[in-house]
Order: structure tokens, then C-alpha cells, then sequence
């Protein structure tokens, strides 16, 4: 029965593959492609769950050839099925399908049809991968997948600004996300020794172990998934992406932001409530921040003049609900709030096009206010406090401008000295400075090289940031973000058992990424002469293969599941102690930057409104 749950994966990535070379005119062909896949997927999953629930609803665990082994550390994808991923499963392979249905109608003759379809069914693969997961390392693949498939719809009208603008504020959050995600799994390869796979967390016995001994390790553990999951499900501090999110096409909103993708940092909880379920100071942490989310985003949902935005406030006080339930141990009770929160707001949001109609018929004909509220019963001055506290969404975007963009843009101006030339003169020196001490010194003076892996980690992480903040030269800010990836190896190789094999094979990727998007933005600065990093210019309408392969490369430098990088990166972690955190927070927030970077490089160069006139031009403000 195990060996099944692979063509769950399977079926959806033949769709995507055959849908990437019909023709983009042929409406009808692509819409029966991802119509077909999708309803195969589900017709086929509710065969086996059938069949599993007549067997006994074993759990089921399957694990797949490693990928790669060396010495205490062991990639492999591995997927797991139990109730929670069987409720997953069943109400994203309905919605999806439901939602395949309604596209095709709804983006009929959109010169953006093919795109569209094909990145649901990228979103698809994704969402498989994510549920199915039996380890970190395969959920963090499909939740890589969800990411970018998340910036890729809300950038959908990309030739407008604001989809483009929004979709960057939506990927910086997942990418906080993706910085407690990444050091939970540094923090469990020291607390476990092992790639630890979900059905060994079920052994209390296990667990009880090792966080007795190891009691800090886990709070930590349990804390960065937390953020993980507050990031990805809107929670506090994080909730103000989701009506940015909306951006995209009503579809893809309904399908992503109010049933499916926000919903996956409910599944993280509920996949790890094992492993903290006996930690009372996690349960309760949860448990307010559920709460607090709740409140503050009711109050927010009342004040909003667009429907989507109060749907998306509303499932955003839902799932903090679900949040406390998750906290007090009502699996089954999360599960079912999970399934009617997520059918509920899909269909909201597939009507709200026509429920804005509807108000405003009932505003003209039939409206009557209500006499009496419960905000009435608060005091005058409380009451008016609250009130332009939610109009300003209690200051959330402000909160996210100065945990990311401010900082980086103070680095970025102390740094301006650097150029493309000085780069050069400043870093391969660095570098061969510390391939010396890495070769010569190391074993001759262990006092000085403890210090190493510290501040090339440093050196790293302050290259990516300059590369963030970088406005002028696209080229600078690509060259600044390999050169962080070679700081990276170089800091990690002081480590004992990092051999010199794991490095080239990390830094594979990265070379042929890198030397590839060299290539395209000689290419690009070809064809347009004056290019920068300080607008959007839109060039996808000019050069479209061009951004296709520049968004591929791109992926891959970021360490995206395509290339070596993605492995390269969870083997750096398993390499890094557990005493060294400096060398583990600004390693993770490296790659969570440079992440950041590499997408906003790519959305200034070839999304937004176009810099010609030769075409319509949408304004700002559409």
C-alpha cells in the first residue's frame, strides 16, 4: 500500500509537464489538461482512501532512495499518510478541481491563460509534496514550491504595479517563514542525529528521551516552528500579506489564500504536535498567539471596504481559532474546522464579484443600520482607538518595513562604496585569505580558526544585504549574491567532516547558476542600454525567453528544489554544531535574503509596467 503514494506526486507532475508545451492560443487543450490531472488526482484518492480505511487506516510511511549520504547526515525524500494527510489531501484535490472548473470561464481569452494553469499545477505539485511529507526535508521542498507559485499568481497582472509590489511584500514574509523552517531542521539534526522522519516523533518514549536531556534544543525547535507556521497562516505579527495577496485572480485567491496554502501552517502544528505536545510553555505561547490573532483581526475584517479583504481578515481570525485548538490537543476538531473554514472562504471568494452587486443594491434599496453595536458598550475614547487602530491594520505593514526593508536599506547606503570592480579587489583577497587559514593554518593554531567560520558567515550576510539594497547595478547585486554562497562554504568548511566533495557539490549549482544569469544580464543590458535596479521595467513583454530563463537560474541560486543548492544547503546545516548559532542565524538569514534579493532582481527587470509606449501602458495606481 506504501509504494501508492507516490503517484500523488506523479500524476500532477505529468499535467504540469504536458501543460508547459501546449501552445499558449490553445485555450481549451490547456484547461482539460489541468482539468483532467486534477480529477484523475482526486478520483484516484478517493479509491485509496477507501481502500486504506477499510484495511484499518494504517499509518503508512514510504521511504524513497536517499539522494545523498555522508558521514551522520542523510537526505532522502520520505512521505507519510495518516488522517491528517488524508483530510489534506481530500479538500485540496475538491477545491482544486472545483476551482480548474471555474478558471476556465473565468480567464477566458486573458493573455495570461497558460501561465495561469500552469502554475496551478506547479502549485499542485507543491501542495502534494508539502502533506504527503514524511520528513523536514520533504515538506520544505513542496513549501519552497508554494512560495513561488504563491509570488508567481499574485504577480499574475504583471504589467501592473501593484500585483508586482504586493507579491514581493507576500514573498518576504514566506521567506521569514522559511528562516524558522530552515533552523528547525538545523536544531533537529543535533537533537536527533538523524534526518528524523514524522512517524518516529508518534515514539513518546523517543521523544520524552531526548528532550529530557536536551530541553533547550527543543523549546527552540518548537519555537522556529512556530514562526514557521504563524508566517505561512497570517498570524501575528505576519496577517498583513494576506489582503496583499489578493491581488492576483479571484481564482488563485480562493484557492491559495483562503482555503489551501494559509491553511499549512496548521498542518506544520498539527504534523509536529508530537514532538511539543508535553511542552505546557509552547501550548500556551500558541494558544495566545491565536487568540491575540483572532481579536485583532475581527477588528480589522469590520473596518475594511473591500470584500476581499474582509474574507481574508475573517479566515485569518478563523485559522487563530484553529490555532487554540491545535494548542489544547482537538486534532480532529482542527481538522474539521480546517476542512469548513477552507470550503467556506473559497466560496466567498469565488462570489465576491458578484456579493459586490449585491451590496450595493441592498446600500440603495434596502439598507438599515444597526441601532446598537457591541463596540457602543466600550468607552467613547477606547472605542474611537480601536476603531483607527484597524483602519491602519494596527501598523503591521510598518512593523514588516522595519524588520526588513529599513535595515537593509541603512547596510545598503554604509556600503555604496562598492562596485563591481571593488568587489573584486576586496573579496578574492578575503577569500584566498581564508582558503589559507582553512588549508594552512587550521590545524596549526585551532584558537585563531574558531573564529573563522563566525565572520565569513558575517561577511556573507553582509554582501546578501548590500545585494538587497543594491539600486543601480543589477550585475553588482548578482556577483554580491554569489560571492555570499562562497562565504558560505568557506565558513561551514571549518567545520570538521564538511568534506572538500560536499563543497563542490554545493557550490555547483551556484556556479552554473550564477555564470548562466552573468550571461543573461550581459544579454539583457544588450538589448537595453540603460538598466538599473531602481524601477520596474517589464521587459518580459519584450524578452520573454529571456525572463524565463532568468526567473530558472534564479530559482536555483536561491535554492530552489531544482539544482544541488537545495541539498548543498540542508547538508551546510547538518555540519553546523549546535553551540555555533552566530555561524546558524546568519547562514539561515543569508539564504533568506538572498532569496529575497533574487526575486525582487527579477520582478524589477521583467515585471511591472512597461518602460515603452509603443503599447498601453497601465497607471500606477490600477
Amino acid at each position: 500500500m506504501d509504494f501508492i503514494l507516490q503517484f500523488f506526486i506523479i500524476i500532477p507532475l505529468i499535467g504540469f509537464v504536458i501543460s508547459l508545451f501546449i501552445p499558449s492560443k490553445k485555450e481549451t487543450v490547456i484547461s482539460w489538461t489541468a482539468f483532467f490531472t486534477v480529477g484523475i488526482h482526486m478520483l484516484g484518492l478517493v479509491a485509496f482512501l477507501v481502500f486504506w480505511l477499510l484495511n484499518g487506516h494504517p499509518y503508512l510511511n514510504l521511504k524513497e532512495i536517499p539522494i545523498i549520504k555522508t558521514i551522520g547526515y542523510e537526505f532522502y525524500i520520505d512521505f507519510y499518510f495518516d488522517k491528517i494527510t488524508a483530510v489534506y489531501l481530500l479538500v485540496g484535490a475538491f477545491l482544486t478541481f472545483l476551482v480548474t472548473i471555474y478558471s476556465r470561464y473565468y480567464l477566458h481569452r486573458e493573455s495570461g491563460y497558460k501561465r495561469f494553469f500552469n502554475t496551478i499545477l506547479f502549485f499542485y505539485i507543491g501542495y502534494n509534496i508539502a502533506v504527503l511529507s514524511g520528513n523536514f526535508e520533504t515538506l520544505f521542498m513542496g513549501w519552497e514550491i508554494l512560495g513561488i507559485s504563491s509570488f508567481l499568481l499574485i504577480a499574475f497582472y504583471r504589467d501592473r504595479y501593484l500585483p508586482v509590489k504586493n507579491a514581493l511584500k507576500v514573498f518576504s514574509v514566506y521567506r521569514i517563514g522559511d528562516i524558522g523552517l530552515i533552523l528547525a531542521m538545523w536544531a533537529s539534526h543535533h537533537l536527533w542525529h538523524e534526518n528524523i522522519s514524522f512517524m518516529k516523533l508518534h515514539n513518546y518514549e523517543l521523544v520524552h528521551e531526548h528532550l529530557l536531556d536536551h530541553s533547550v534544543i527543543g523549546f527552540f525547535i518548537s519555537i522556529m516552528i512556530l514562526v514557521a507556521a504563524a508566517a505561512k497562516s497570517a498570524q501575528l505579527p505576519f496577517s498583513s500579506w494576506l489582503p496583499r495577496a489578493m491581488e492576483g485572480p479571484t481564482p488563485s485567491s480562493a484557492i491559495f489564500y483562503g482555503s489551501l496554502s494559509v491553511h499549512l501552517g496548521v498542518f506544520l502544528l498539527l504534523r509536529t504536535f508530537p514532538f511539543w505536545e508535553h511542552q505546557v510553555a509552547v501550548r500556551i505561547l500558541i494558544g495566545i498567539l491565536g487568540l491575540t490573532t483572532s481579536i485583532i483581526a475581527s477588528l480589522i475584517a469590520r473596518v475594511q471596504s473591500s470584500i476581499k479583504s474582509q474574507i481574508a481578515y475573517s479566515s485569518v481570525a478563523q485559522i487563530g481559532i484553529i490555532f487554540i485548538e491545535v494548542a489544547l490537543g482537538w486534532e480532529d476538531l482542527a481538522l474539521i474546522h480546517f476542512a469548513g473554514n477552507a470550503f467556506l472562504r473559497t466560496y466567498q471568494l469565488l462570489v465576491s464579484p458578484s456579493v459586490v452587486s449585491y451590496k450595493i443594491r441592498e446600500q440603495l434599496y434596502s439598507f438599515v443600520p444597526k441601532h446598537h453595536t457591541i463596540e457602543d458598550s466600550f468607552p467613547k475614547r477606547v472605542e474611537y482607538s480601536i476603531y483607527l487602530l484597524s483602519l491602519k491594520e494596527w501598523n503591521l505593514e510598518s512593523f514588516m518595513d522595519n524588520l526588513i526593508r529599513r535595515p537593509s536599506k541603512f547596510i545598503g547606503k554604509r556600503l555604496s562604496f562598492l562596485t563591481v570592480k571593488r568587489l573584486y579587489l576586496l573579496f578574492v583577497p578575503t577569500y584566498l585569505i581564508g582558503l589559507y587559514f582553512l588549508f594552512i593554518v587550521k590545524n596549526a593554531a585551532p584558537s585563531v580558526t574558531q573564529y573563522l567560520p563566525g565572520l565569513f558567515s558575517i561577511i556573507g550576510f553582509v554582501l546578501v544585504l548590500k545585494s538587497f539594497s543594491e539600486r543601480k547595478s543589477p550585475l553588482l547585486s548578482w556577483m554580491l549574491l554569489i560571492a555570499n554562497h562562497f562565504c558560505v562554504a568557506l565558513a561551514i568548511s571549518f567545520n570538521e567532516y564538511f568534506s572538500f566533495q560536499e563543497a563542490i557539490f554545493y557550490l555547483s549549482g551556484v556556479s552554473v547558476a550564477g555564470f548562466i544569469g552573468i550571461l543573461c544580464l550581459a544579454k539583457l543590458r544588450k538589448y537595453e542600454k540603460n538598466i538599473s535596479l531602481n524601477r520596474f521595467y517589464g521587459l518580459s513583454y519584450e524578452h520573454p525567453k529571456l525572463a524565463l530563463l532568468f526567473l530558472l537560474v534564479s530559482l536555483a541560486l536561491m535554492g530552489f528544489p531544482i539544482t544541488t543548492t537545495f541539498i548543498g544547503e540542508d547538508l551546510i546545516f547538518s555540519h553546523i554544531h549546535h553551540d555555533q548559532f552566530i555561524l546558524a542565524y546568519f547562514t539561515a538569514s543569508s539564504f533568506i535574503f538572498s532569496g529575497l534579493s533574487v526575486v525582487r532582481m527579477y520582478a524589477r527587470l521583467f515585471l511591472g509596467p512597461h518602460q515603452k509606449s509603443y503599447h498601453e501602458i497601465p497607471y500606477k495606481s490600477a
